[in-house]
């Protein structure tokens, strides 16, 4: 049976168009620029030594010294032997980055409307909709690369899904098997968290809808299919899902044993991330009009100002020079929402809006319900602490959701189900399965609602918004009344304009379907001027926020930090110790990580005991606990603003010995005897670990001697010598998931001192002491992994050649 290479000849139009306009929007890579993303660059520190190690011996650390004082690098791009799912996503995303990830954005939604069934010039015109919203963009601009590429393959997963419960087992499979693999591969398990709350809302409503019907034997059948399926595409990431997993439980995601605060109140949630972390990026309600007009609450955190700003006329008149002004108007948001940070407005498109709306009278059946149904859920959600109840229950009801923090990014959901349901939408519209009749009533109810409320927000909206911001307190205070009055008039400006914008493509798009109904324009052409609309409205609005201006020259990406005085004086000691850089917030910057062996670093999940150190006393100037940290060196700036290095001469070293023991009872005990403890002669250990302490009064050896005699970031040696049995305390993070002790080649025990560091019971004479990272999660997940692969090429082999031999007989696969 000949394939029918004049069906494929559209699609391959369509992604020939896909990569023009993933290329042409991001046109700079072109000239070999690269795009600044403040997360990529905080994260291109964390992960030079990595990167160094590997390019330097071609093999995998697996563990980091440049960030808090010692971490995996489970979450800072390890790579992981028969990870061959992301080799297939390497070949995926074949463009420049950040093109990669738009294209996918295209293509897997247009994959997702053909298995819907819908035209495939809708399904382009869905697939732009859906690329170009611009909260998608923006978390390109910004660098969240991890969450983009979980997004972009949400399409796929709904994809396999769709097609299994169709009925189509083998190809559901299949494509559910990859594209479930692929989101995982993405490793933004926040994302895929999001994802599997909409699939189970998918699932209850056919559930619902197999009841109905009387097909439960075909429902179950599928979900059996598609559970095999997950679990396949668990198993292909294996080794990246198993390493997460065990860094998860010691990091600052995971449960601490600490019960209390730092000023003594009890913690409100010991097995995740506090109310107020996970609720900080909480969706105003009001604000969620944003997703119909872009600056409803002022667009951004640092919005431009609009032309002709009576703020700047307001100080103007005040007398204030060109310099003084612009000063002020940095510090003046347009931005009248409560976050506390927004780096655009998660604008769906006034368009695609409208369309959903037109949709809801003309789509039936289970997609409109399961819309519905994500969408009350998600935006509800995604309020937060403004929304308290339902957060407060899904904190402590729901399974891993007190994992995640930016309660708001779960409108990621609603950026991917409402281009589905307009599309869906229009592909009714423009078929036969409705009267003309019910089309016109549809459009014109579609019409009034959308477009009466623009209208009603343009007409009162002295009454119905007061444009206040939570800083204008300050403004008024500091610049009179009269100044605060012309911030709102100009927060009020930017509504104005961005509310009749969205009027105007509401209004031409209802023009373009009523043109389709009267017969005075054909199909074709209606797509395409909605397509041409479409795109210049997300277009329009993305360019406010991501342009050529964000892109520079791609050296400046790769080597994002320059050394500064203090760098290279600090660098000229090889020896092994860490630095501190007080010049800035040390636990939020990957700046020190590029360079040295450090305390602090850049990361969302934080190693857990180190976070506490930091709250507890770090933060507050406790030197102690940078000594025995082995802090040899800390940034500070001097008269001029330059950074110097100040030498530490207290810094413990790299281990040493101490004479005494204090016992610890619980967590609690062991951070709080850390307060003005001397870390060099006394060590506070947990009951737990006390069998393995020789003596409480150690009788130390004041002839005993230890040294660092070699040192990688996944092997240190030492040689210790004493007369007695010792024990010593290392300045290394203790991690028991993979650092296995040696004493003179044969496995020793270590146990965990001082809060976060590693301790071990030494015999008397010479010794050499080494430990070694050697992550069994690594070697068990890889032979997962390659399992996997064996039994899904088989799988996939033999999908293949039954599809081919039943359509051979006219059935089916």
């Amino acid at each position: 049976m000949q394939p029918d290479y004049k069906k494929f000849l559209p699609h391959l139009v369509v992604f020939v168009l896909f990569i023009v306009a993933s290329l042409a929007y991001f046109n700079p890579v072109l000239q070999g620029k690269k795009i600044f993303q403040s997360d990529i660059v905080q994260y291109t520190g964390m992960a030079k030594q990595q990167n160094d190690f590997r390019n330097e011996t071609g093999e995998e650390t697996y563990w980091t010294d440049a960030a808090f004082g010692g971490m995996p690098t489970y979450q800072l791009g390890a790579k992981y032997p028969n990870n061959y799912i992301k080799q297939l996503d390497l070949a995926i995303r074949f463009l420049p980055r950040p093109a990669d990830y738009l294209f996918l954005y295209f293509i897997g939604m247009y994959i997702l409307f053909l298995v819907l069934k819908v035209d495939y010039k809708l399904a382009f015109l869905g697939a732009l909709a859906f690329g170009f919203s611009t909260y998608l963009i923006i978390i390109l601009g910004v660098g969240h690369n991890a969450k983009a590429h979980a997004i972009a393959y949400m399409p796929l997963v709904l994809s396999g899904i769709f097609l299994t419960f169709r009925g189509k087992y083998i190809w559901g499979f299949l494509l559910l098997t990859v594209s479930m693999a692929l989101e995982l591969v993405a490793n933004h398990f926040q994302m895929t968290y999001y994802l599997m709350l909409l699939v189970i809302i998918i699932g209850i409503v056919y559930l619902i809808d197999a009841v109905k019907k009387k097909l439960l034997p075909h429902y179950f059948k599928a979900v059996g299919i598609m559970a095999v399926a997950v679990i396949l595409a668990i198993g292909l990431n294996a080794t990246n899902i198993l390493a997460t997993q065990e860094y998860a439980e010691t990091s600052t995601r995971g449960k601490t044993e600490l019960t209390n605060n730092v000023d003594g109140t009890p913690k409100d949630n010991k097995t995740g991330l506090d109310y107020d972390y996970i609720t900080e990026y909480s969706y105003g309600k009001l604000e969620s009009f944003n997703l119909f007009i872009p600056r409803f609450m002022g667009g951004s955190s640092s919005e431009a100002f609009p032309k002709d700003s009576k703020t700047v006329e307001s100080l103007m008149r005040m007398g204030a020079s060109s310099q003084e002004a612009n000063q002020v108007l940095s510090q003046i948001p347009m931005y009248w929402g409560d976050q506390s940070f927004v780096g655009a407005p998660a604008y769906v498109g006034a368009i695609i809006i409208f369309l959903a709306v037109l949709a809801l009278f003309l789509v039936r059946g289970r997609l409109k319900w399961w819309v519905i149904s994500a969408f009350a859920l998600t935006l509800l959600l995604s309020w937060g602490k403004n929304f308290s109840g339902l957060t407060e229950f899904f904190i402590a009801n729901v399974p891993l959701y007190d994992k995640f923090r930016a309660v708001s990014s779960i409108q990621v959901i609603i950026e991917l189900i409402l281009p589905i349901l307009a599309i869906v939408g229009l592909h009714q519209f423009f078929n036969h399965f409705e009267r003309d009749a019910e089309k016109r009533k549809a459009l014109i109810y579609s019409t009034g609602i959308v477009g009466g409320l623009t209208l009603i927000f343009i007409l009162f909206k002295n009454t119905l918004f007061d444009f206040a911001g939570p800083y204008d307190s300050y403004f008024r205070d500091e610049m009179g009344l009269p100044f605060v009055e012309a911030i709102r008039e100009d927060r009020m400006s930017l509504f104005t304009s961005d509310a009749i914008r969205s009027l105007i493509f509401v209004i031409l798009t209802a023009a373009v379907l009523w043109f389709f109904i009267k017969g005075k324009l054909k199909k074709g052409f209606a797509i395409a001027a909605l397509s041409v609309l479409v795109i210049i409205d997300l277009v329009g609005v993305d360019r406010r926020y991501v342009n050529e201006e964000a892109f520079v020259q791609a050296k400046l990406v790769d080597e994002p930090f320059q050394k500064n005085a203090a760098d290279d004086q600090i660098l000229n000691d090889e020896g092994h110790y860490r630095v501190y850089d007080a010049t800035t917030n040390a636990f939020n910057s990957g700046r020190a990580s590029y360079f040295h062996k450090t305390l602090g670093g850049y990361h969302a999940a934080k190693p857990g005991r180190m976070q506490d150190l930091y709250e507890y006393y770090i933060s507050q100037g406790n030197i102690g606990i940078l000594n025995m940290m082995n802090v040899r060196y800390i940034i500070v700036q001097n008269k001029n603003g330059g950074a110097v290095a100040q030498r530490n001469p207290y810094a413990n070293g790299n281990a040493w010995f101490v004479d005494n023991v204090l016992p610890a009872d619980n967590a609690n005990e062991e951070i709080q005897l850390l307060d003005s403890l001397d870390t060099k002669r006394v060590a506070v250990i947990n009951k737990e670990f006390l069998p393995q302490v020789p003596n409480r009064n150690i009788g130390r050896d004041s002839t005993a001697t230890i040294e660092l005699f070699s040192y990688k970031p996944n092997h240190l040696v030492y040689e210790a010598s004493s007369a007695t049995e010792q024990l010593v305390i290392f300045s290394e993070v203790y991690y028991p998931h993979g650092w296995n002790a040696y004493i003179n080649g044969k496995p020793a025990e270590y146990f965990r001192a001082n809060y976060l560091l590693r301790a071990m019971a030494i015999p008397s004479g010479n010794n050499k002491i080494e430990f070694k990272f050697e992550p069994e999660v690594i070697q068990t997940g890889s032979t997962i992994s390659l399992i996997s692969s064996i039994i899904f090429l088989l799988i996939l082999l033999s999908g293949i050649y039954f599809a081919f031999k039943k359509k051979d007989k006219g059935e089916s696969a």
